[in-house]
């Protein structure tokens, strides 16, 4: 949630060279600096008078370049480079490499115009773009290339790329600085969510664990008259529509529940967490976490079930990439004999605004049958609403020594599940026969996360790019 909130900062590199006409790289200055504000993002870039033309030329000009890069390194979340004409790739190259931030980098040059070829207008940026990449390439600097090789500034096809730019950005750097909570131990029956801690933190994400007796014991220390409690039980009460048969006892219980997992995170800074939530707080506590997670997932801090901590990175990594609450599901069932369709559930911790619909909220049904339905309240109930959604998945390969993930696009439909239990999802996915072929193959979880929008290509080249995770790319 800290990189959500946050307003994005891009570096700006503008280039140049001698032999081409300066005012077109302070005219394409201005126009950039306009744009970035229009759309509200910060930026960082040497003040105008300090180079000849307001953009980046000499080895001077990088020097001082990368010197303002490292004093605000901490609020530069990429670096853009504009070429207005052909730009002098040595003084693009020497200030990244100088600078050592780190970061993605996002290559734009300017469209020429057939009627102004002359030498006193041409831009040549067209050529000089594929020095500048050819050079980053040389110094091993990753780099994101624009939806047209050259376009111009004020396009929207600019604006489009600053856009999913900006997602590149957030996704690699959350995924790079990400704190999962790890509430409670993985559930015995639950081999199938195992992971590597290690290989998670050699990517930058560190897992904090804490004993689920900690939570337990926090949850039942809480007055009912405690205002944070009382807080809670209000938002429960607003967040859906609860069978008037549920005890006050169960609800005030979640309430208390919510509260402390909730200063927990807070805290302990995690962006996202994986929880214990059967059967061992059932059992010795008396509720679900179902609707604790939920609500935190629609507060951007989303939750997995059964301690799946891979489970919860893959979740995160969805928010970070489109901004909305993503779900957590099984693939659990098949539609018919619709081969590119099946459903999709969980008990549930399905946020209410990924539902797009009203929820209940009442007791677990599987558990509640075994365990009793007076320690089993605080499921998320009822059916997602159509619309089109971005699943992935992200596992460490432990014999491999590698963090792997499948992305893809599909869309939720309105086909009716009758009276299935719990939270569901009917999914239509084109070749989902083939997903589920490689998902056996390559042993991923009967888990994954998924949120609704159309965002496979930003996790692509997040982690493609920039982060080295192998993924495959369903289409």
């Amino acid at each position: 949630m800290r990189v959500m909130q946050k307003r994005p900062c891009f570096g700006l590199i503008v280039g140049t060279r001698g032999f081409f006409n300066a005012q077109l790289a302070l005219g394409v200055r201005q126009r950039l600096l306009n744009i970035l504000e229009a759309q509200g993002y910060d930026y960082v870039i040497t003040p105008e008078d300090a180079t000849p033309c307001g953009a980046i030329e000499t080895r001077e000009h990088a020097q001082a370049a990368a010197r303002l890069f490292r004093e605000q390194s901490e609020r530069i979340d990429g670096v853009i480079v504009v070429l207005p004409n052909f730009g002098d790739e040595l003084g693009i190259v020497q200030t990244l490499d100088m600078a050592s931030l780190g970061v993605p980098v996002l290559v734009q040059a300017c469209d020429d115009e057939v009627d102004k070829l002359s030498v006193a207008e041409r831009r040549d940026a067209f050529c000089g773009k594929l020095s500048v990449c050819n050079n980053l390439y040389q110094y091993g600097i990753p780099f994101t290339n624009t939806t047209y090789h050259t376009y111009p500034i004020d396009s929207q096809e600019f604006r489009a790329d600053l856009a999913f730019f900006s997602a590149v950005c957030r996704v690699v750097k959350g995924l790079w600085h990400a704190r999962i909570g790890a509430i409670g131990a993985r559930p015995a029956a639950f081999q199938t969510v195992r992971y590597s801690e290690k290989l998670l933190q050699s990517a930058g994400i560190t897992v904090v664990p804490v004993d689920l007796s900690e939570i337990i014991f926090g949850a039942r220390s809480l007055k009912d008259d405690d205002p944070a409690v009382q807080d809670m039980l209000a938002a429960v009460r607003d967040y859906g529509t609860i069978p008037a048969a549920i005890p006050e006892t169960n609800i005030l219980k979640q309430a208390k529940l919510s509260v402390i997992i909730d200063r927990w995170m807070d805290e302990n800074e995690c962006d996202a967490s994986a929880v214990e939530c059967w059967d061992s707080i059932q059992k010795n506590y008396g509720c679900a976490t179902c609707l604790s997670m939920a609500m935190m997932g629609d507060r951007l801090l989303p939750s997995a079930c059964e301690v799946d901590v891979m489970g919860a990175v893959s979740m995160y990594a969805l928010l970070l990439a489109s901004g909305n609450p993503p779900a957590f599901q099984d693939w659990n069932n098949n539609y018919g004999d619709e081969r590119d369709m099946c459903i999709n559930t969980h008990c549930s911790n399905f946020p209410k605004s990924f539902m797009g619909r009203e929820v209940e909220i009442s007791n677990l049904d599987i558990l509640g049958a075994t365990l009793g339905a007076d320690r089993c309240f605080g499921a998320i109930k009822g059916q997602a609403a159509p619309g089109p959604i971005t699943f992935f998945r992200a596992s460490t390969d432990d014999p491999r020594g590698v963090i792997k993930a499948y992305v893809g696009e599909g869309e939720i439909t309105d086909h009716p599940v009758g009276n299935f239990q719990g939270g569901s999802a009917v999914l239509r996915i084109e070749n989902l026969q083939d997903l589920l072929a490689l998902m056996c193959r390559q042993g991923f979880e009967h888990h994954t996360a998924v949120t609704r929008s159309h965002v496979a290509g930003v996790l692509h080249e997040a982690l493609t790019t920039y982060l080295g995770w192998e993924l495959y790319h369903h289409r």
